[in-house]
Protein backbone atom coordinates (compact mmCIF):
# COMPACT_ATOMS: atom_id res chain seq x y z
CA UNK A 1 0.00 0.00 0.00
CA UNK A 2 1.35 3.19 -1.19
CA UNK A 3 1.48 6.13 1.85
CA UNK A 4 -0.56 8.72 1.73
CA UNK A 5 0.37 11.69 -0.41
CA UNK A 6 0.56 15.15 1.79
CA UNK A 7 0.97 18.66 0.04
CA UNK A 8 4.25 18.97 2.29
CA UNK A 9 6.45 17.36 -0.30
CA UNK A 10 5.43 18.58 -4.23
CA UNK A 11 8.44 17.19 -5.82
CA UNK A 12 8.01 13.47 -4.00
CA UNK A 13 6.69 11.94 -7.01
CA UNK A 14 7.94 14.15 -9.65
CA UNK A 15 11.81 14.03 -8.36
CA UNK A 16 12.75 11.70 -11.08
CA UNK A 17 10.95 13.46 -13.20
CA UNK A 18 12.93 16.84 -12.48
CA UNK A 19 15.73 14.90 -12.87
CA UNK A 20 15.85 13.81 -16.21
CA UNK A 21 14.47 17.12 -17.47
CA UNK A 22 17.00 18.90 -15.83
CA UNK A 23 19.98 17.05 -15.15
CA UNK A 24 21.66 18.38 -18.61
CA UNK A 25 21.02 21.84 -18.46
CA UNK A 26 22.33 22.03 -15.48
CA UNK A 27 25.19 20.48 -16.24
CA UNK A 28 25.94 22.53 -18.94
CA UNK A 29 25.12 25.52 -17.24
CA UNK A 30 28.09 24.15 -14.62
CA UNK A 31 30.30 23.08 -17.48
CA UNK A 32 30.42 26.40 -18.83
CA UNK A 33 31.10 28.43 -15.72
CA UNK A 34 33.46 26.18 -14.11
CA UNK A 35 34.72 23.50 -16.62
CA UNK A 36 33.68 19.58 -16.89
CA UNK A 37 36.27 18.88 -14.45
CA UNK A 38 33.85 20.27 -11.66
CA UNK A 39 30.42 20.92 -13.67
CA UNK A 40 29.89 16.65 -12.80
CA UNK A 41 30.38 17.20 -9.05
CA UNK A 42 28.06 20.42 -9.14
CA UNK A 43 25.32 18.86 -11.49
CA UNK A 44 24.76 16.14 -9.27
CA UNK A 45 24.89 18.02 -6.06
CA UNK A 46 22.75 20.43 -7.21
CA UNK A 47 20.19 17.47 -7.22
CA UNK A 48 21.34 15.86 -3.87
CA UNK A 49 20.95 19.57 -2.33
CA UNK A 50 17.19 19.70 -4.13
CA UNK A 51 16.14 16.18 -3.09
CA UNK A 52 17.15 16.55 0.29
CA UNK A 53 15.35 20.21 0.24
CA UNK A 54 12.86 18.98 -2.23
CA UNK A 55 9.84 19.11 0.88
CA UNK A 56 10.30 23.12 1.12
CA UNK A 57 9.93 24.02 -2.87
CA UNK A 58 6.67 26.24 -3.24
CA UNK A 59 4.84 25.05 -6.17
CA UNK A 60 3.42 28.42 -5.92
CA UNK A 61 6.40 29.98 -6.68
CA UNK A 62 6.42 28.44 -10.63
CA UNK A 63 8.69 26.52 -12.55
CA UNK A 64 11.62 24.27 -10.71
CA UNK A 65 13.96 25.54 -13.38
CA UNK A 66 15.22 28.50 -11.16
CA UNK A 67 15.33 26.78 -8.08
CA UNK A 68 17.59 24.50 -9.37
CA UNK A 69 19.48 26.91 -11.06
CA UNK A 70 19.44 28.77 -7.63
CA UNK A 71 21.22 25.89 -5.90
CA UNK A 72 23.28 25.48 -8.41
CA UNK A 73 24.62 28.95 -8.81
CA UNK A 74 24.87 29.02 -4.65
CA UNK A 75 27.83 25.82 -5.15
CA UNK A 76 29.25 27.39 -8.57
CA UNK A 77 29.76 30.49 -6.17
CA UNK A 78 31.97 28.08 -3.74
CA UNK A 79 34.19 27.23 -7.05
CA UNK A 80 34.79 31.23 -8.03
CA UNK A 81 38.43 30.60 -7.78
CA UNK A 82 38.23 27.88 -10.52
CA UNK A 83 35.93 30.31 -12.20
CA UNK A 84 38.09 33.16 -12.25
CA UNK A 85 40.92 30.78 -13.35
CA UNK A 86 38.74 29.82 -16.46
CA UNK A 87 37.89 32.93 -17.37
CA UNK A 88 41.78 34.14 -17.02
CA UNK A 89 42.69 31.33 -19.35
CA UNK A 90 40.09 32.68 -21.94
CA UNK A 91 41.28 35.99 -21.73
CA UNK A 92 44.59 34.53 -22.15
CA UNK A 93 43.05 32.67 -25.46
CA UNK A 94 43.84 29.39 -24.02
CA UNK A 95 40.62 27.53 -25.14
CA UNK A 96 40.47 24.34 -23.09
CA UNK A 97 38.59 21.07 -24.44
CA UNK A 98 38.97 22.30 -27.80
CA UNK A 99 39.43 19.54 -30.73
CA UNK A 100 41.42 19.91 -34.05
CA UNK A 101 40.17 22.78 -36.30
CA UNK A 102 39.05 22.46 -39.63
CA UNK A 103 41.39 24.85 -41.80
CA UNK A 104 38.52 27.16 -43.42
CA UNK A 105 37.19 27.87 -40.14
CA UNK A 106 40.37 29.28 -38.46
CA UNK A 107 39.95 32.94 -39.20
CA UNK A 108 36.70 33.38 -38.09
CA UNK A 109 37.66 31.17 -34.86
CA UNK A 110 40.64 33.64 -34.59
CA UNK A 111 38.10 36.65 -34.75
CA UNK A 112 36.18 35.20 -32.00
CA UNK A 113 38.58 33.84 -29.79
CA UNK A 114 39.81 37.26 -29.50
CA UNK A 115 36.40 38.84 -28.73
CA UNK A 116 35.84 35.74 -26.20
CA UNK A 117 39.19 36.56 -24.49
CA UNK A 118 37.91 40.57 -23.72
CA UNK A 119 34.34 39.04 -22.62
CA UNK A 120 35.80 36.29 -20.90
CA UNK A 121 38.16 39.28 -19.20
CA UNK A 122 35.24 41.35 -18.48
CA UNK A 123 33.23 38.28 -16.73
CA UNK A 124 35.93 38.12 -14.51
CA UNK A 125 36.15 41.62 -13.32
CA UNK A 126 32.23 41.68 -12.82
CA UNK A 127 31.19 40.88 -9.31
CA UNK A 128 29.98 37.42 -8.14
CA UNK A 129 26.74 38.88 -8.05
CA UNK A 130 26.51 40.35 -11.34
CA UNK A 131 27.53 37.48 -12.87
CA UNK A 132 25.13 35.50 -11.38
CA UNK A 133 22.39 37.12 -12.83
CA UNK A 134 23.91 37.37 -16.50
CA UNK A 135 25.22 34.11 -16.79
CA UNK A 136 21.50 32.78 -15.76
CA UNK A 137 19.59 34.70 -18.35
CA UNK A 138 22.78 34.66 -21.20
CA UNK A 139 23.78 30.69 -20.79
CA UNK A 140 20.78 29.26 -18.34
CA UNK A 141 18.30 31.12 -20.35
CA UNK A 142 16.14 32.28 -17.29
CA UNK A 143 14.15 35.33 -17.39
CA UNK A 144 15.20 38.34 -15.36
CA UNK A 145 12.52 37.92 -12.98
CA UNK A 146 13.58 33.59 -13.16
CA UNK A 147 16.64 34.84 -12.29
CA UNK A 148 15.67 36.65 -9.30
CA UNK A 149 13.71 34.09 -7.71
CA UNK A 150 16.61 31.64 -8.22
CA UNK A 151 18.93 33.83 -6.68
CA UNK A 152 16.24 34.82 -4.24
CA UNK A 153 16.76 38.38 -4.65
CA UNK A 154 13.99 41.32 -5.69
CA UNK A 155 13.35 41.34 -9.18
CA UNK A 156 14.97 45.38 -9.22
CA UNK A 157 17.57 44.11 -7.86
CA UNK A 158 18.41 41.72 -10.36
CA UNK A 159 17.54 44.00 -12.95
CA UNK A 160 20.00 46.56 -11.91
CA UNK A 161 22.61 43.94 -11.61
CA UNK A 162 21.84 42.65 -15.09
CA UNK A 163 22.00 46.33 -16.35
CA UNK A 164 25.44 46.47 -14.39
CA UNK A 165 26.83 43.58 -16.45
CA UNK A 166 25.45 43.68 -19.62
CA UNK A 167 27.14 47.60 -19.82
CA UNK A 168 30.11 45.71 -18.53
CA UNK A 169 30.13 43.49 -21.51
CA UNK A 170 28.92 46.16 -24.03
CA UNK A 171 32.29 48.09 -22.86
CA UNK A 172 34.25 44.62 -23.24
CA UNK A 173 33.01 44.73 -26.99
CA UNK A 174 33.24 48.08 -27.84
CA UNK A 175 37.18 47.86 -27.09
CA UNK A 176 37.48 44.91 -28.89
CA UNK A 177 35.74 46.89 -32.07
CA UNK A 178 38.22 50.03 -31.12
CA UNK A 179 41.77 47.62 -31.11
CA UNK A 180 40.36 46.32 -34.87
CA UNK A 181 40.15 49.65 -36.39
Amino acid sequence: MAPPETDADPLQDRFADVFDRHYEHIYAYAARRLGPDLAEDVASETFLVAYDRRAGFDPARGDVRPWLYGIASNLIMRHSRAEARRYKAYARGAEPDTGPDEAELVPGRVDAGSARAGLAAALNRLSLADRDVLLLVAWAGLTQAEAAVALGIPQGTARSRLHRARQEMRKALDSDTEMER
